[in-house]
């Protein structure tokens, strides 16, 4: 009997141990199958950073997610989108918990310490933002003697107070884009200072605001697909090679002008 209770167990130890190295092999398998090269690269964006990645019925979309993906399909590598806090995205990067981000980060010598970037796939910076009626800014020449509004803590406020003497400029401190748009239309500020894409953005999304884009951009900036330095050099080609083949075969120019008039 405790013999026949012997066999019995050593039977359903085997058996169970049959099914764990069927089931290690199928989860193997599955891995190895995810691209021709078995690479799947982990890529991070911004979560919150509309019109470049930002959440829409449970999914993510924006200029950097599309042309991740056109590139992506151009290139040929599979990749797994990681959105996520801008701010925890270089350190990420730096520790190989990444494999690349595309998240509207602008190239910097700074950051050229730590990263490789790719050649800059979007140029933004600063614009002049002003009431739709307003006919006496149409530029920076135009913006001596104004009350400016700007967001604490952005590149809009430092360029504000360094330029503060040499345009005899009044400055005007909100807590966001919001508030710093209402203080314009409401006539409490001359203009205000925001990175080109976002007010690009409400300018062609919103049709019931009253603002517009005085003249050219104040600063200029190219936006970048960064990895850590030194490393996935394969994954900055593949990005760099569909990128050009995009811009030439006009994805790029469709994708941008769903989000941004050119």
């Amino acid at each position: 009997m405790k013999k026949s209770k012997l066999f019995t167990l050593a039977m359903s130890a085997i058996m169970a141990g049959t099914l764990l190295v069927g089931c290690q092999s199928k989860s193997s398998g599955s891995d190895e199958s995810i691209s021709d090269s078995g690479t799947k690269y982990l890529i991070a964006t911004d979560s919150k950073y509309a019109p470049f990645s930002f959440e829409e019925d449970g999914e993510y979309k924006g200029i950097d997610v599309e042309i991740l993906a056109a590139v992506a399909e151009e290139s040929g590598f599979d990749y797994e989108l990681k959105p996520m806090d801008f701010n925890a995205i270089i350190p990420a990067l730096t520790s190989n918990q990444l494999d690349g981000a595309i998240a509207g980060m602008s190239i910097t010598d700074e950051r050229k310490e730590a990263l490789d970037f790719s050649d800059g796939y979007f140029e933004s910076g600063l614009s002049i933002v002003v009431d739709s009626d307003n006919t006496e800014i149409n530029g920076v020449k135009d913006l001596n003697g104004k009350t400016v509004a700007v967001k604490k803590g952005t590149a809009g406020e430092n360029w504000a107070l360094e330029n503060q003497e040499k345009y005899n400029l009044e400055l005007k401190h909100f807590e966001d884009s919001p508030a710093m748009f209402l203080a314009v239309q409401g006539g409490n500020a001359d203009f205000a200072l925001e990175d080109y894409p976002v007010i690009a953005y409400k300018i062609k999304v919103d049709a019931d605001n009253e603002l517009k884009i005085a003249g050219d951009k104040v600063t200029t900036a190219d936006y970048g697909f960064a990895v850590n330095k030194g490393q996935n050099a394969e994954l900055l080609e593949k990005f760099q090679e569909g990128l050009k083949a995009i811009k030439e075969n006009g994805k790029y120019d469709e994708i941008i002008s769903q989000y941004i008039d050119q």
